[in-house]
């Protein structure tokens, strides 16, 4: 297939990326190489793409309308992965226009030429941050998530409902996949894995929000990169049996669907610490400090519909996810 993937100088998308050119797909990213965090990391996983004769690069933002018609207009991708996006819980509440310049006008700009390019199937990356203060545990998909916490939820669940009008509209197959606290190899240098993980090394103390007491669906990113490819090679379909008396939030009589990406266990934040003191060989030093603005206690994903439609689970332990992070960072930065 031919692949438009955005965000492939990113975590995800870079990885991605590898996957499917590895299995002789060619594809087409954008990504802006912005410097939210460090250019530098978001370069290096471009070269490792880069390797590959099937990828083709482009550099802009998703907001510039013009250069996102010319992409699809010059590749015509069959199928297209919208992974690119303002991230981050926290900095919604320092710079709101970031998130919605990148994550609502970027991602009607990929609508708009998924419309008029006859995309086969439009991927694109929800969160699980879109359930908000919900304590109902795991958090389904079939439940509606309409109390976000934070301006990044807002737009990821915006993501869902622009998606939901194309399909509805002009008959573009699209999935939202949301996302449960991705952690790896080639991470982000802003999450909490990362930043750890050089704090420790550097015997400096960690801030641990929620005095530790958050619980996470850890979930590795080449599970996640598994779900997506299933879901991108799975187009969707609309629901036989949707009742527009009792709307299911996760399919349509129109080709939509959503999904949870996660590991389907929680983890306490305190274990998750613990793991990677071991696999440092050194203690953490622990700021504890109370829950931050934006953020949730606990997250848990039913992936019950994952499994029953694209035969997938991701199940990565912590235990082994997190050496092979440690592994990666120390011949990464050479320490």
């Amino acid at each position: 297939m031919k692949v438009l993937i955005t965000g492939t100088a990113g975590f995800i998308g870079s990885t991605l990326a590898l996957k499917l050119l590895a299995r002789g797909d060619e594809v087409i990213g954008i990504d802006n190489v912005n410097d939210y965090y460090d250019p530098n990391l978001k370069l290096a996983r471009l070269e490792r793409v880069k390797a590959y004769d099937g990828f083709t690069e482009v550099r802009g933002d998703l907001e510039n309308r013009d250069l996102v018609a010319d992409a699809f207009k010059t590749h015509k991708p069959e199928r297209v992965v919208n992974l690119a996006a303002q991230a981050g819980v926290r900095y919604s509440l320092e710079n709101p226009y970031a998130y919605l310049d990148a994550n609502v006008l970027g991602f009607m700009n990929i609508l708009e030429n998924c419309r008029y390019h006859d995309v086969e199937h439009l991927v694109y990356a929800s969160s699980s941050s879109v359930y908000g203060n919900h304590t109902n545990m795991p958090f389904s998909i079939h439940e509606s998530v309409d109390h976000p916490v934070s301006l990044y939820a807002a737009t990821k669940k915006s993501n869902e409902l622009m998606a939901h009008t194309y399909s509805h509209l002009f008959n573009i197959p699209t999935t939202g996949l949301r996302f449960f606290t991705v952690y790896g190899p080639w991470g982000r240098p802003d999450m909490a894995l990362f930043l750890f993980t050089d704090s420790i090394l550097k015997g400096k103390p960690i801030n641990v929000f929620n005095y530790g007491k958050h619980k996470r669906d850890f979930t590795y990113v080449e599970d996640i990169v598994e779900g997506v490819t299933r879901t991108l090679d799975n187009i969707a379909t609309p629901n036989p049996d949707w009742d527009s008396n009792k709307p299911d939030p996760a399919t349509s009589s129109a080709p939509f669907r959503v999904y949870n990406i996660g590991n389907n266990k929680p983890v306490d934040l305190e274990h998750y610490i613990h793991v990677l003191e071991e696999c440092l060989g050194k203690k953490a030093e622990k700021n504890l400090l109370p829950l931050q603005a934006g953020d949730v206690p606990d997250t848990y994903a039913d992936v019950s519909d994952l499994i029953n439609d694209v035969d997938y689970k991701p199940d990565t332990s912590v235990e082994d996810g997190i050496a092979r992070f440690v592994e990666w960072y120390r011949e990464y930065y050479k320490v």
